[in-house]
C-alpha cells in the first residue's frame, strides 16, 4: 500500500458531481500536482485530503491509517493556502508557533522549532515582523513555514503561487521543491499553471471534469499524453489531419509517417506534434518532410516563433535566432520536416 492512497474518491453537490472515481497512490516523499483548468475537481480533492470536505464516497488513507471520517485537526496535514492567511495582528515568529501552540507543544520546544523553520526559508531575522511589514513572497514563505512547523505527514499547496509575480513565483516554487526534498514530506501541489506542475512535479494528475484523465512523470504527460485534452491543456501542441493505415503507419497529405509505436486505429485520425519536434528545411534524422508556406514571424529574441501551413493545417515550430541568418519572410515556400518517432495520435 502506498504512503498516501486515495481509492475511489467522489463528491457530489447536489447533483453535480465535481470528482469522479478518484484513485491516486501516493509514495512517501513524493510531490504530486493536481493539474487542471478551472472547475475540473483538483481543489476538490485537496480539501477531501485536507479534511474540509467530507467525500460523498471513497477512501483515503495515510500511513495506514484511514482518515476519510476523521476531523481536519486529527489528521496531522499541512495546508498552504493561496492567500497567505497569516494572522495580521501576530509576529512572524507567533504566526509560524501558531499551529503548535494549539497542539499544546512547550514553549521552549516550540520557539526552538520556530527558530528551525525560519532558517530553512530564509527569514531568521524577520521574527518580530508583523505581515504587512513582509513582501508577498516573503508572506508565502512564513505560511509555508507555519504549515511544515508541526512536522505533517503530508503537505497540501492550493495554488500558493498565483497572487506572486512571476519571476517570485519562479523563485519560490524552486525554494518549495528544495524544502519538500531536504524534509522528504509527501506534498500534493495544485495549479492551473502547466510550466509549474512540468517544472517541479515527480508526477503530475492532469484533470478534467472531474476526472483524472492521465497520471504520469512531466516527461510521459507532456511527450505521450493519452487524450486530447491532455495533449491540449499541456504545451503547445501541432495536429495534422491524417489517415490511419493500420500497425504504426498513418499518412499526412499523402506522405507516408511510420509512428514510433503502434496506433491501433483505421480511417481519419489526429496526428500530434509539439514544435520543439518540427524543424525548418530538410533536417537530419527527420525522415518527414512537407512544403510549407511560412504565414506569421514572431521575433523573441534568442528564438523566432514561426507558423506555417503544411498538411492542410497550420504549425507552429521554433528557431533559434542567428545574427547571420535572417527569418524567412511571410509568404516565401519551404520545407518542414519532423520524424515519425516524436508524433502520437490522438484518442478522445
Amino acid at each position: 500500500m502506498a504512503y498516501l492512497d486515495i481509492e475511489h474518491l467522489e463528491k457530489s453537490f447536489g447533483d453535480n458531481r465535481v470528482v469522479k472515481d478518484f484513485n491516486l497512490p501516493v509514495e512517501q516523499g513524493e510531490f504530486i500536482s493536481l493539474l487542471g483548468p478551472s472547475g475540473c475537481g483538483k481543489t476538490t480533492v485537496l480539501r477531501m485530503v485536507a479534511g474540509f470536505e467530507t467525500p460523498t464516497s471513497g477512501k483515503i488513507v495515510i500511513d495506514g491509517q484511514d482518515l476519510t471520517r476523521v476531523r481536519t485537526s486529527k489528521r496531522n496535514v499541512g495546508m498552504m493556502f493561496q492567500a497567505y492567511a497569516l494572522f495580521p495582528n501576530l509576529t512572524v515568529a507567533e504566526n509560524v508557533g501558531f499551529g503548535l501552540k494549539v497542539a499544546g507543544v512547550g514553549r521552549a520546544e516550540r520557539e526552538a522549532r520556530v527558530t528551525e523553520m525560519l532558517d530553512l526559508i530564509g527569514l531568521p531575522d524577520k521574527a518580530g515582523n508583523y505581515p504587512f511589514q513582509l513582501s508577498g513572497g516573503q508572506q508565502q514563505r512564513v505560511a509555508l513555514a507555519r504549515a511544515l512547523a508541526p512536522r505533517p505527514r503530508v503537505l497540501l499547496l492550493d495554488e500558493p503561487l498565483s497572487a506572486l509575480d512571476a519571476k517570485v513565483r519562479v523563485s519560490l516554487r524552486n525554494e518549495i521543491r528544495d524544502i519538500q526534498r531536504e524534509l522528504g514530506i509527501t506534498a500534493i501541489f495544485v495549479t492551473h499553471d502547466q510550466e509549474e506542475a512540468l517544472s517541479i512535479s515527480d508526477r503530475i494528475v492532469v484533470m478534467n471534469g472531474g476526472v483524472a484523465e492521465q497520471v504520469g512523470p512531466p516527461h510521459e504527460i507532456y511527450n505521450r499524453p493519452a487524450t486530447r485534452f491532455v495533449a491540449n491543456f499541456v504545451g503547445t501542441l501541432n495536429t495534422f489531419e491524417a489517415v490511419a493505415q493500420g500497425g504504426n503507419l498513418v499518412s499526412v497529405g499523402g506522405t507516408p509517417v511510420v509512428l514510433a509505436e503502434p496506433h491501433g486505429a483505421t480511417g481519419p485520425v489526429a496526428l500530434a506534434l509539439r514544435p520543439e519536434a518540427v524543424r525548418l528545411g530538410r533536417a537530419e534524422g527527420r525522415e518527414v518532410v512537407l512544403p510549407a508556406v511560412i504565414e506569421e514571424v514572431h521575433f523573441l529574441g534568442s528564438v523566432i516563433r514561426l507558423r506555417a501551413r503544411a498538411g492542410g493545417g497550420l504549425v507552429d515550430l521554433d528557431t533559434f535566432n542567428r545574427a547571420d541568418t535572417p527569418p524567412p519572410p511571410v509568404g516565401s515556400s519551404t520545407e518542414i520536416s519532423f520524424s515519425g518517432r516524436d508524433a502520437i495520435v490522438l484518442r478522445g
